[in-house]
């Protein structure tokens, strides 16, 4: 075998295994946050002590098995309110900041949600739509803190005693979707404390990690990865100012791994060789990559990159060395591109109904291309497999959700015989690694019988050096008006503009529309050809996973 699991704990919920990082982490900083120049730390101990004492206090004013909205943005409160929730009290609901408050409200009263912790201000422009809807102020957390350390010094140890089913439903998670319908998703204790098992036998995290927050706490993968991952293992979550403020966190708080999204993960890669043109460094740049590629010690091939390519790793904070990026597929070369400046870059797949991981890239076994391995003690097969052995993913392992909240026929579509049935399509090579081709629901019935996936044809636009982003469905052809396969494609008007000058002619735009179109064609079977294409300039509408939303689109490819 090419690797070997890391060793590590599986607790039987989340509280135990915040008590056993506060025993064994103490005072060792968990929570690193910024305003200024100066972080401001919470300990292990301290974070676990608010934590109770929150708790605590929302027990005494009758919060017992209330599901809670937890919203806001990425902060220690955020943190310790969820916690808080999870750990005895009640059913944590965590949601989008940016959802409009009808939203909200909908979602409240489909969900039986009772209780809602955010800032002040959004609790505001919900009241008016949730008058019942009970409102916790990020504000006034202190102050509550405060009260349930006075009730645990008085000896009201109920909420700390509260058992705590591990099998039971303990967060409920909706999906942004791409449709407009959210699903919510039944996450139970069992399925995240597995799963933070299963990640950690993966790849390497220690005390000595620091973590920098950017993607959205309400979402599965940042929220498990990014801090109950950080909690488990000891290290450290530095919460910024956002993505807006990127270089000056990385600057200040110096993090070693960060969660990140393919087009944060290409952005940051091709900031790093633009300033290297800039530069005129390029030639030199490539030579020094072969040159320290050659060393066959892994330890010191690592030593001699972060050496050589010292100004890159000062740009992202001088100690990085490990970048994840999920939620879709990323560019191959980007992440070995990384690697070959001495940064370990991995993908991984996963879906909130699996709390989010299903398959990884081990940092000690990986192939660039694929969305990664099952983790140890699970199953991940491909189901009525047939040409290429593709088929749609399924998975199994403990932590498969619950199932769908309020919608049984949902959860008995996707959970059968213990599988959960992804919806997403794809094969596993004689490695066992994934690829992901497509979604299901995605796939593309040609006039002639002939089924094309989309994102097949999206990943290789994507790639084309003029294109931006695009998106491929089943339209009219532009001069027929027969069914063809359409790609709505929005250009990349920066780089057009480095090329042909920033008084580019739409001549010289349609060529390069048209020429990467051909290449994607020349590589394909005739009946997953591109047959016509559309220019929109507008960036498609997305949702706040920053996915494509694919009906929207195709009712306006071009826009409203």
């Amino acid at each position: 075998m090419p690797y070997q699991n890391y060793p590590t704990e599986v607790y039987e919920d989340l509280r135990q295994l915040m008590q056993a990082s506060a025993q064994q982490f103490a005072d060792k900083p968990f929570f690193l946050e910024n305003q200024g120049e100066h972080p401001t730390q919470i300990s292990f101990c301290e974070f676990k002590k608010r934590v109770e004492a929150l708790g605590t206090a929302l027990w005494a004013r009758g919060f017992k098995g209330k599901k809670i909205f937890i919203c806001g943005k990425n902060s220690s409160t955020w943190a310790i309110s969820y916690m808080a929730v999870v750990c005895g009290l009640g059913i944590a609901v965590p949601i989008d900041r940016e959802l409009p408050p009808e939203e909200i409200a909908t979602l409240a009263d489909s969900g039986g949600v009772e209780a809602i912790i955010a800032p002040a201000a959004l609790l505001s422009r919900v009241a008016k739509l949730c008058p019942t809807l009970r409102r916790i102020a990020f504000e006034d957390l202190p102050i509550l803190i405060a009260k349930g350390e006075k009730l645990l010094t008085s000896g009201k140890k109920a909420y700390q005693n509260a058992p705590i089913d591990p099998n039971a439903l303990a967060v409920l998670l909706y999906t942004s979707g791409t449709t407009g319908k959210r699903k919510g998703v039944m996450l139970s204790h069992k399925n995240l404390c597995f799963n933070l098992s299963e990640m950690c036998r993966m790849i390497y995290i220690d005390e000595q990690d620091v973590f920098l927050s950017v993607l959205p706490l309400h979402h599965a993968y940042e929220c498990t990865c990014g801090f109950l991952c950080p909690m488990y293992r000891g290290a450290a979550v530095a919460f910024g100012k956002g993505l807006r403020y990127l270089p000056r966190d990385l600057r200040v708080f110096r993090p070693t791994v960060m969660l990140c999204v393919p087009m944060l993960i290409e952005t940051l890669y091709e900031r790093i060789w633009a300033d290297i043109r800039k530069k005129g460094m390029a030639k030199k740049t490539r030579a020094a990559i072969k040159a320290t590629d050659a060393i066959v010690a892994e330890n010191l091939r690592i030593s001699a990159k972060r050496k050589t390519f010292a100004t890159v790793h000062a740009s992202l904070g001088g100690r990085l060395r490990l970048l994840i990026s999920g939620g879709a597929e990323v560019n191959p070369d980007v992440l070995a591109g990384f690697r070959a400046f001495g940064i370990m870059a991995l993908q991984g797949y996963g879906l909130s109904e699996c709390a989010p991981l299903a398959a990884l890239n081990r940092d000690r076994y990986f192939n660039d291309r694929s969305a990664g391995l099952a983790t140890p003690n699970t199953l991940l097969d491909i189901f009525e497999a047939q040409d290429e052995g593709k088929g749609e993913i399924r998975f199994k392992g403990d932590n498969v959700m619950l199932g769908y909240y309020g919608d049984p026929d949902g959860s008995a579509e996707v959970l059968r015989d213990g599988w959960l049935y992804t919806g997403d399509l794809g094969y596993v090579d004689e490695n066992g690694f994934l690829f992901i081709t497509g979604r299901k629901k995605n796939i593309i019935v040609t006039p002639s019988g002939k089924n094309v996936s989309p994102e097949e044809l999206e990943e290789l636009l994507d790639r084309r050096p003029y294109i931006k982003e695009s998106l491929v469905m089943l339209g009219k052809h532009h001069k027929t008006k027969k069914p063809a396969v359409v790609a709505v494609v929005v250009p990349d008007f920066d780089k057009m503009a480095q090329t042909y000058g920033k008084g580019f002619t739409r001549a010289e735009l349609e060529l390069e529309m048209k020429r990467a179109v051909a290449e994607v064609n020349s590589g394909m079977q005739s009946y997953k050809r591109i047959e016509s294409y559309l220019i929109r300039t507008d960036p498609f509408p997305k949702n706040s996973a920053k996915k494509i939303l694919r009906e929207e689109v195709k009712k306006a490819p071009l826009g409203e």
